[in-house]
């Protein structure tokens, strides 16, 4: 038992040697510095970009629409063509 006192008293004694040698030191000042030194804006966004790519797409939809929509007409017109015959 007493051999194991003096293992642990040895631990403890170059545990607060440790310690007891970090300091910081008192006249250092230290100065504010951001994480990130250059802040990122978000780029402007042209309004008549997004308008014209708006445009874009509903044309799109429209010229899509009006494919099936025509496709339709000519398919019912086809089949009471056929019906009344």
């Amino acid at each position: 038992m007493e051999l194991f006192m003096v293992n642990l008293g040895m631990s403890n004694k170059g545990f607060e040697s440790n310690l007891s040698n970090i300091e910081t030191p008192n006249g250092v000042v230290v100065a504010e510095k951001p994480l990130k030194p250059k802040q990122i804006k978000p780029e402007r966004v042209d309004i008549n970009v997004l308008k014209s790519k708006l445009q874009e797409t509903e044309s799109k939809e429209f010229k899509k629409n009006l494919i099936i929509l025509t496709s339709l007409v000519l398919g019912l017109g086809v089949l009471g063509v056929y019906l009344s015959l």
